[in-house]
């Protein structure tokens, strides 16, 4: 007899798990999805034309909260978890729920979903999501472009549309981003590759993703999506910790994963933490993973314009992961107008639609505008609170270019991020350390 599953996903993991574990395994028969954090995935189907021969009809896709009716509706045998960034009460909640309901609950580790490449992958993580993973992934991206070894970086899946157009997704100009039908949370992932010159990959299968990137590709290039661990197989993994949020890196699922497994910690904003902050990643690391080499970065915080915000009134933009499931009030775009002397706006007043129903769900909120774009309406909800916000002007920390999706009736400013000069050159001479340049 086949097992019954039911995969726990939002839209990213739980369809990789699939692919590499379920999808053609006889001793098994994935049931449903349901559909977490992302805010209209549920309710859809994965499709028959990735979900392979032993699904002609695809598989259907619930919400989280029908979960216990699933199990009871299908006899299911086991439950997968198969998204991140959660504290360890809440997978522990969610293991209880299955448990309860006299199912197995799985955790799947990276024997049975890591791909393997042909080509040498380096693989950058994180212990929550908003710690700095993409300006890292580009460091390195842009370190290994100067010493003549091309790259091709593959992002951890955001597919929140036509998941069959979506199963191989290729990104080298502006254009790419509207034929993809991006959301905002993806563009602020690919926008700046672009911007520099870079092409990245991404989409739903994760094997046929590799087989086109190794294509065009020296070397693999893995730059992960929240605090999950990566897809491939790596011969490198840096692990990026914030010590605005210390003590997570051995409190949330999975990163306390990538934390353990990392050959090297990258300690990030360390030029916002307290010393005691940054001790305690140091003191965690020497516990659980005392082999790994530990890097303190910077966050350097830039506007592209020059304009003095001291005494101004301003709505501040973010990140809209970052600062949401990711847990953190503010961000780069805060941190900055504070630091300048701006007045800084509530941002919940003048909020409307989805744009207020976000604020509702993260209740954590105030002092930033998520920028969050899973639909057209809620973009020009987003776009209808900025207009609706009496201010001198906007300050984004996301980024991308807001003004290329809202038409804002106020000036947008915004804030620029990267890793510092130092670190940089530390990351370079670990990657010549150890032979991958």
């Amino acid at each position: 007899m086949k097992k019954k599953v039911i995969i726990l996903g939002a839209a990213g993991r739980d369809f990789h798990n699939f692919n590499t574990y379920y999808r053609d395994n006889a001793n098994y028969e994935v049931v449903a999805f349901t559909a977490e954090q992302i805010p209209g995935i549920d309710d859809k189907k994965y499709p028959a034309e990735l979900a392979g021969k032993n699904y002609p009809n695809g598989i259907q896709i619930y919400s989280e909260k029908e979960l216990s009716g699933l199990i009871k509706k299908f006899n299911v045998d086991e439950v997968v978890l198969s998204y991140s960034d959660l504290p360890y009460e809440y997978v522990m909640n969610r293991s209880a729920l299955v448990n309860a309901e006299g199912a197995n609950f799985v955790l799947l580790g990276t024997k049975d979903t890591q791909i393997k490449s042909n080509k040498k992958v380096i693989g950058v993580c994180a212990v929550r999501t908003g710690c700095g993973k993409s300006q890292t992934s580009r460091a390195i991206v842009k370190i290994l472009k100067n010493h003549g070894i091309k790259a091709a970086a593959i992002r951890h899946p955001m597919p929140y549309g036509d998941l069959v157009k979506q199963k191989v997704q290729a990104f080298r100009e502006m254009n790419d981003l509207k034929k993809h039908e991006c959301t905002i949370e993806e563009m602020e992932e690919y926008e700046p590759y672009i911007a520099e010159g870079l092409s990245i990959f991404a989409g739903v299968d994760y094997g046929a993703i590799l087989k086109e990137a190794e294509k065009e590709a020296d070397l693999i290039l893995w730059d992960g999506g929240n605090n999950d661990f990566s897809f491939y197989k790596t011969d490198l993994l840096i692990t990026v910790a914030d010590p605005l949020r210390a003590g997570h890196e051995v409190s949330y699922y999975p990163g306390e994963v990538n934390f353990r497994a990392a050959d090297i910690i990258l300690i990030n904003k360390i030029n916002s933490a307290k010393p005691e902050q940054i001790k305690l990643i140091e003191d965690n690391a020497k516990k659980v993973n005392p082999k790994a080499k530990i890097i303190k970065a910077d966050s350097v915080l830039e506007l592209e314009e020059k304009i003095d915000l001291k005494g101004k009134k301003v709505l501040v933009v973010e990140d809209g992961p970052t600062v949401t499931h990711g847990g953190m009030g503010i961000g780069a775009g805060y941190v900055y107008a504070k630091e300048h002397g701006a007045e800084i706006i509530d941002a919940t007043k003048n909020s409307v639609g989805l744009i207020k129903s976000t604020f509702e769900k993260y209740n954590h909120l105030k002092n930033v505008l998520p920028a969050m774009g899973y639909s057209e309406q809620q973009v020009k909800d987003l776009e209808t609170t900025i207009n609706n916000t009496e201010c001198d002007l906007v300050v984004s920390g996301t980024p991308i270019d807001l003004n290329r999706l809202v038409k804002a009736n106020k000036k947008i400013v915004h804030v620029k991020y990267a890793l510092s000069d130092k670190a940089k050159k530390e990351l370079e001479e670990e990657l010549k350390k150890r032979g991958f340049i």
